[in-house]
């Protein structure tokens, strides 16, 4: 017996607002229906499904686990990233491995790796 990997889901205050946010990150449509209760991000090949649910409390500590995107446009990513709401938090320069922390609009901790 084995399990898939169905998807990640995300706990928000607001779920089409969240929701939207990373459909616009990551160039996909926020499904049909969504709300501030539940929303989802239509799948992609190879990717697993993103879903946000309306929760209570407020994001209060750092994320256990968190997205990490990876683009060749690190710069412009970065900026477009910020435009659509992200906050920068840390800028990481290991010589041959680089990467911004940043948050979403709700607190939620990414990375954008250049690749």
């Amino acid at each position: 017996m084995s399990n898939t990997l169905y998807g990640l889901s995300v706990d928000t205050a607001d779920a089409a607002k969240l929701a939207r946010f990373w459909a616009d990150t990551l160039g996909r449509q926020v499904a049909p229906g969504a709300s501030a209760e539940f929303a989802s991000i239509d799948p992609a090949e190879g990717v697993p499904r993103l879903s946000f649910h309306q929760v209570p409390e407020p994001k209060s500590v750092k994320n256990r686990l968190h997205l990490d995107l990876v683009t060749t446009e690190f710069e412009a990513e970065s900026e477009r990233l910020t435009a659509l709401g992200a906050t920068r938090l840390n800028d990481v320069d290991k010589g041959t491995v680089r990467w911004t922390t940043f948050a979403d609009p709700e607190g939620n901790e990414f990375d954008l790796v250049a690749g």
